[in-house]
């Protein structure tokens, strides 16, 4: 995406009690082409102490992060009397390029009976603003079935506010971060692309992107995104496998490869019908009961003097599969994504998720399993995966190169 001057940058204005995940939706839609990356925020105190601005060159506009809201009045009164102040001073001179184009309202997922109070101070904040559109993004909406309820509750909230009301353009759910709910779920990020293309939407003629721009942009943040599934499903395959189970040890990953495959498949669009359930549940198979699963399985426990507790060997030898299914699952639905190839490939999809069994995977997990068996093993499940596993499976580069080869 071309570099833009940092005058033709639109402004985004988030602005959300603390606690409710601003910086984690910051780092989710600008990702590590920002300047700035926004700290993590535990807890309700925040983090985030004055207003700080990050941009990249490769999105159209930049993010205003503001002080988080606290639960006490006096507290939030200060936030919102700090806003106001920024804003006065901002709109002294629309040149400067400060004029707020896009507000963005964080309420959080997990708290609705509190979206109205939240939305009244929000606003009161954002008051010499009338006339900027809003969207609402609703941060940590990991339970699907109240989102429909949680939308409403926003539009409820708004039509109370009457003249303000008509600024609302968008309320959009949104997961920023995959969020582990145990060894075998998690809720996967979802929105981010929505949000993007919503808030380019909105802004002003002469700074919104070229649809090709977005574009380019949203399948970057779809593919980290999809990486931070896999890395969470690898952390959840190494804790399955290491437990003594009396069955076959790929077939025990299957709930697991399955939840991680359908996930992936939603961040890129994938739509949720009988072919897609057909494509997904056949590179589960290729993942668990297929001859080449068998095979990587046999040829890795067949590997002599392994000073290795079995436990530990089991661990890898699940993260790996559990990575290998990963990152041909997202080549495969960016492939989807870009028109390349369709669901009812079935064939293609079959050999090409064997391929990532082959030799050369049988190769890097016995790498693997011989590393730890010199070096030891971390001490904890989450180091193997990141220190030891991960690093010989990471995709990015094979990624890249394999994308102008549709054929594969």
């Amino acid at each position: 995406m071309r570099e833009r001057k940092r005058m033709e940058l639109g402004n985004v204005l988030v602005i959300g009690n603390s606690g409710v995940g601003k910086s984690t939706l910051i780092n989710a839609v600008l990702g590590e082409s920002a300047e700035k990356k926004a700290p993590a925020s535990i807890g309700m105190s925040g983090t985030t102490k004055e207003l700080e601005i990050y941009e990249s060159a490769e999105i159209p506009f930049r993010i205003i992060d503001t002080v988080g809201f606290e639960p006490s009045f006096r507290k939030r009164t200060a936030a919102i009397n700090a806003v106001r102040k920024w804003s006065k001073d901002s709109a002294k001179n629309e040149a400067s390029g400060k004029k707020i184009n896009v507000i963005w309202f964080c309420v959080d997922g997990t708290a609705g009976k509190l979206f109205p109070e939240s939305i009244k101070s929000l606003s009161r904040a954002t008051k010499m603003w009338e006339s900027v559109p809003v969207i609402v993004v609703i941060t940590k909406s990991y339970s699907v079935p109240e989102r429909k309820e949680n939308i409403q509750l926003v539009n409820s909230a708004f039509a109370a506010q009457k003249r303000y009301s008509k600024n609302l353009k968008g309320v959009i759910p949104v997961v920023a971060s995959t969020f582990t709910l145990n060894d075998t779920a998690f809720a996967a990020p979802e929105g981010i692309s929505e949000l993007i293309d919503a808030t380019n939407e909105v802004m002003p003629e002469g700074l919104k992107a070229a649809q090709k721009d977005v574009s380019t942009f949203k399948l970057a943040r779809k593919r980290a995104l999809a990486q931070s599934v896999v890395a969470a499903s690898t952390v959840g395959g190494a804790t399955v496998g290491a437990m003594p189970v009396p069955i076959a040890d790929a077939v025990i990953l299957s709930s697991l490869e399955l939840a991680e495959i359908s996930a992936i498949a939603r961040i890129y669009d994938i739509k949720d019908d009988e072919d897609s359930k057909r494509f997904v549940n056949s590179i589960v198979e290729v993942g668990t009961v297929s001859v080449a699963a068998k095979a990587a399985i046999g040829a890795l426990k067949a590997i002599p003097g392994v000073n290795l507790a079995a436990s530990a060997v089991n661990a890898i030898i699940a993260a790996a599969f559990v990575v290998a299914i990963g990152e041909g699952s997202i080549y495969a639905f960016e492939k989807i994504y870009l028109g390349e190839k369709s669901v009812e490939d079935i064939d293609w999809i079959k050999k090409f998720m064997e391929t990532k069994l082959s030799g050369d995977f049988v190769g890097k997990v016995s790498e693997v399993i011989d590393a730890a068996s010199k070096n030891g093993v971390p001490a904890n499940i989450a180091e193997l995966v990141t220190e030891v596993i991960t690093p010989l499976f990471n995709s990015k580069n094979d990624l890249g190169k394999s994308s102008g080869n549709s054929n594969q």
